[in-house]
């Protein structure tokens, strides 16, 4: 029997729920918000040509084959601005693309320390492929950074949360304002580091997932998300010891939100004058991809090696 194409949709359809676990401007906290989007995603089967609200509404987005329900739209703060490379719905399995395939060998991965000259800290490092990234997120006190709920012992534990114009080094007027890409931005980053482009992200992303489906790993969060910390046991494998923790993320109101259930992390590439492109990861799913939102939002960084 061929399958209804309702339910050929849902994995996909799951994926746009990820943009509103980072920007959403509830009251709910932690598991709980991340848990509500993900049951609001799966109880949308309805497809429109787009949706686009007033200011004070999310607005989903997709770079191709937008397919998004329009009871999706969500309200939050009138700056938070989401768009979602990876919140494209589809009715068949064939539509499914792959962009590459085949895995890196955990057992080639080789860890190590460095130490920041700024501060003395010491971060836990990993090659994975041709990459090196921090195996911690970043922990460099910088203006428009904050520990989560301002607690110091947060910090020890997650690194710091940081505004897109903090962890890229520059004025505080370009999250409203288009910097334009500049290779390598060490930012907030140790000497000899940089924040991470998108296209970099997906290099780790299919380095450890192998094939990419409509630009999204459907296996890569397991891989590198911490073997414990996560909410109602959605602990990953943690194969490549890139130990991703739920860091969760500081809203533009100042509300920390969804420590413990979800992870994200900024990268260097911007989508317009307002929003930028981050990594998620979440306690309900196998899946990373890319998502896009306002900047002035505060997510983790993860610094790669030049």
């Amino acid at each position: 029997m061929e399958m209804n194409p309702f339910w050929k949709m849902i994995p996909v359809a799951a994926i746009a729920a990820f943009a509103f676990a980072a920007c959403d401007s509830g009251s709910s906290s932690g598991s709980d918000a991340a848990e509500s989007s993900s049951a609001a995603a799966l109880s949308n089967g309805s497809e429109s040509s787009g949706a686009i609200s007033s200011s004070s509404d999310v607005v989903v987005a997709s770079s191709s084959s937008v397919a998004v329900s329009s009871s999706s739209v969500v309200a939050m703060s009138s700056s938070s601005v989401v768009t979602s490379s990876s919140s494209v719905a589809v009715s068949s399995s064939s539509a499914m693309s792959s962009l590459s395939q085949g895995t890196v060998d955990p057992s080639t991965v080789v860890s190590g320390t460095m130490k920041d000259d700024r501060d003395g800290q010491v971060y836990k490092t990993v090659m994975i492929g041709t990459q090196t990234w921090m195996a911690e997120n970043l922990n460099y006190a910088v203006d428009s950074s904050w520990c989560y709920n301002n607690s110091a012992d947060s910090c020890f534990k997650y690194g710091r949360l940081y505004q897109w114009t903090a962890a890229m080094g520059v004025n505080a007027n370009y999250n409203t304002a288009f910097l334009g890409f500049v290779v390598k931005r060490q930012g907030a980053c140790p000497g000899g580091w940089h924040i991470p482009s998108s296209g970099e992200w997906t290099t780790l992303e299919i380095a450890v997932g192998g094939e990419l489906a409509l630009g999204v790993s459907e296996t890569a969060g397991a891989k590198l998300k911490s073997t414990s910390g996560w909410y109602d046991s959605g602990n990953g494998t943690d194969d490549y010891g890139f130990s991703v923790l739920p860091a969760g993320n500081r809203r533009d109101d100042g509300i920390f939100f969804n420590t413990g259930s979800n992870a994200y992390f900024w990268s260097a590439s911007e989508y317009g004058a307002y929003n930028a492109d981050f990594e998620s990861l979440y306690y309900y799913s196998a899946v990373m991809g890319t998502n896009r939102c306002n900047k002035d939002i505060a997510f983790p960084v993860r610094c790669v090696k030049n």
